[in-house]
C-alpha cells in the first residue's frame, strides 16, 4: 500500500497554480480607488440633482391649479428662480474658493431642501408668497451646488488623466428623467405635493451629506491650490493660463475668483456655455409646444421627441468622451457646433415630421458635449476653477432668464418651430469662439497628470508614476539673451 504523494513531491501530479489576486477595475486602469470612490459618489450626486430638480417641474400643472395661476404669474414665478441663481452664481465661487467645495455643497444642500419644502407647503395651504420664497431659495442653491459639483468632476478628470466630465453631465440627464416618472407616478396616484417634495428634500439631505465626505478629494480653504500641475507642459498658443499652484491668502484665493470677470478667455468661454445653455434649454422649454403647433400632432407626441433630444444628448455624454480625448476639445466643439446648426435648421424648415425628427436627434448630438467641454476649459487651473466655473456659470444664467420671454415673443410672430431658428445665431458664436476652450498641450509624459495632493508625506491621489522626471534643458547659442 502505498502513500498519497504530496505535492510537489516525485511521482505528484500536476500542481495547480494559486489564483491570482482579484485587481480592480480601477486599479488595472491605473486610477487610484480614492478617486474611483469620488467619482462614483459624485455620479450619484449629479443623478439625484436630475431627480430632485424635475420631479417638482413635473408637478407644475398641479401647483397651478391649486393656486389658481395663470400662465403669465407661472411664468414669473419660474422668472424668480433664475433671477435667484444669477444673484448666487458668483457668490457661489467666492465660496468654494475660499472654503473648499465641502462647504459649498453643504451650504446648498441646506438652502434647497428649505426651498423644496416651502414650494410643496405654499400651494398646498394657498400660498403665493410661500412658493415664491421657496423657488427663490432652489434658484439661489442651484449655483451654490452645481459651482463644487462641477469643479470636482474636472478635479476627478484631472486625476483620472482622461475625459469623464460629459458622464456626470449624461448622470443628471438621467436623473431627470427619473425625476420625471417619478412626479408623474406622484401625480396619478393623487400624492400631495407637500409629502413629495418632503420625502425629496429629506432623501435629498441625507444623501448629499453621507456622500460629502468622500466625493471631495481635497477640502480644505483654498483646497484647489493643493494640486500637481502637469509637468514640462508645451504651451500652445491656443491654451489658457498655465496651472497654478502656489497658495494664496485668504483675500487673494477671493480676489482670484472675482478676478476671472477680467479675464478674455473666461468670458468667450460663458459665450460658447451661454450658447449650448440657450440651445438646450430651448428643447426642453419650448420643442414639445413646437411640434405640437408645428405638425398638429398630439401632445404625446411632443412628448416622445423631447425625449428622442433628451436621449441623444445622453448618449453622446455617456459615449462620446472618447472623442475628446483623440480629436481635442476644439475640434469637438466646433464639431458639435456644426451638427447643431444643421439638426436646428432641419427641424424648423423641414416640410415632413420625419425630417424634422431626424433634425431633433441632430440638434441633441451636436447640444450635448459643449457644457462640459467648457467647464473643463474653465477648470484647467485648479486654483482658479471655482471662480472661472462661477463666471461661466452666470452666463448660463442669463440665458436660462432671457430664453423664455425672447423664444416666446417670437413664437407669437412666427411659431413656435420657426422661433427655434434664432439659436442658430448663438451656435454660430459658440463655433467662432471654439477655439477658446483650448488647454494646455500634453505632458512630455503621459502618466504624470494634473491630480490633487495629498497631505504632506503621503503618495498624491490619482499619481500613476513612481516617478517624475524632468527633460534637460536645451543648450542656448552663445549670445543668446534672455527676455
Amino acid at each position: 500500500m502505498s502513500l498519497p504523494s504530496r505535492p510537489g513531491s516525485p511521482g505528484a501530479g500536476p500542481v495547480r497554480p494559486a489564483r491570482p489576486p482579484r485587481v480592480s477595475r480601477a486599479a488595472r486602469a491605473g486610477v487610484d480607488p480614492t478617486v474611483q470612490r469620488a467619482r462614483v459618489l459624485l455620479l450619484g450626486l449629479f443623478g439625484l440633482l436630475g431627480v430632485a430638480v424635475s420631479s417638482w417641474l413635473a408637478r407644475i400643472p398641479t401647483i397651478r391649479d391649486l393656486l389658481d395661476l395663470s400662465t403669465g404669474d407661472l411664468g414669473v414665478i419660474l422668472l424668480i428662480g433664475s433671477v435667484g441663481a444669477l444673484l448666487c452664481v458668483t457668490f457661489a465661487g467666492v465660496v468654494v474658493t475660499r472654503y473648499g467645495s465641502r462647504a459649498g455643497l453643504a451650504s446648498s444642500t441646506i438652502v434647497f431642501a428649505v426651498g423644496y419644502v416651502l414650494m410643496g407647503v405654499g400651494p398646498a395651504v394657498g400660498s403665493l408668497p410661500l412658493l415664491a420664497v421657496g423657488v427663490f431659495l432652489q434658484g439661489c442653491s442651484m449655483p451654490l451646488g452645481n459651482v463644487p459639483l462641477n469643479v470636482e468632476a474636472a478635479r476627478i478628470e484631472r486625476a483620472m488623466g482622461r475625459t469623464v466630465l460629459p458622464q456626470f453631465h449624461a448622470m443628471f440627464s438621467i436623473g431627470a428623467v427619473l425625476g420625471s416618472s417619478l412626479g408623474a407616478v406622484a401625480s396619478h396616484a393623487g400624492v400631495p405635493v407637500q409629502l413629495q417634495f418632503g420625502t425629496v428634500a429629506a432623501v435629498f439631505v441625507l444623501w448629499r451629506f453621507s456622500a460629502l465626505r468622500g466625493v471631495v478629494l481635497a477640502d480644505a480653504p483654498g483646497d484647489a491650490s493643493r494640486a500637481v500641475p502637469v509637468e514640462d507642459v508645451v504651451r500652445d498658443p491656443q491654451a489658457g493660463p498655465a496651472p497654478t499652484t502656489e497658495r494664496r491668502p485668504t483675500g487673494r484665493r477671493i480676489g482670484t475668483a472675482l478676478g476671472a470677470w477680467r479675464e478674455p478667455r473666461t468670458l468667450l468661454i460663458g459665450v460658447v456655455i451661454m450658447a449650448a445653455s440657450l440651445s438646450e434649454g430651448a428643447a426642453n422649454d419650448w420643442l414639445s409646444l413646437a411640434v405640437v403647433d408645428g405638425f398638429d400632432k398630439p401632445e404625446a407626441v411632443g412628448g416622445v421627441v423631447l425625449g428622442v433630444f433628451v436621449g441623444a444628448m445622453t448618449l453622446v455624454r455617456l459615449l462620446g468622451t472618447r472623442l475628446i480625448d483623440r480629436f481635442g476639445r476644439v475640434v469637438v466643439l466646433r464639431t458639435s457646433g456644426l451638427v447643431s446648426i444643421a439638426g436646428l435648421l432641419l427641424f424648423g424648415l423641414a416640410p415632413s415630421f420625419a425630417l424634422a425628427g431626424i433634425g431633433v436627434a441632430a440638434w441633441g448630438f451636436g447640444a450635448a458635449l459643449a457644457v462640459p467641454i467648457g467647464i473643463a476649459a474653465a477648470s484647467d487651473d485648479p486654483v482658479r476653477a471655482a471662480g472661472r466655473v462661477a463666471v461661466v456659470s452666470s452666463f448660463a444664467s442669463v440665458a436660462s432668464i432671457a430664453a423664455p420671454p425672447l423664444l416666446g415673443l417670437a413664437a407669437e410672430a412666427t411659431g413656435a418651430r420657426h422661433s427655434l431658428l434664432l439659436i442658430t445665431a448663438a451656435m454660430v458664436a459658440s463655433v467662432v469662439f471654439s477655439g477658446r476652450v483650448a488647454g494646455p498641450a500634453p505632458a512630455a509624459r503621459s502618466d504624470a497628470v494634473a491630480v490633487p495632493s495629498a497631505p504632506d508625506g503621503q503618495e498624491p491621489v490619482g499619481v500613476r508614476s513612481a516617478e517624475r522626471h524632468r527633460a534637460p534643458e536645451p543648450l542656448e547659442p552663445a549670445g543668446a539673451v534672455r527676455p
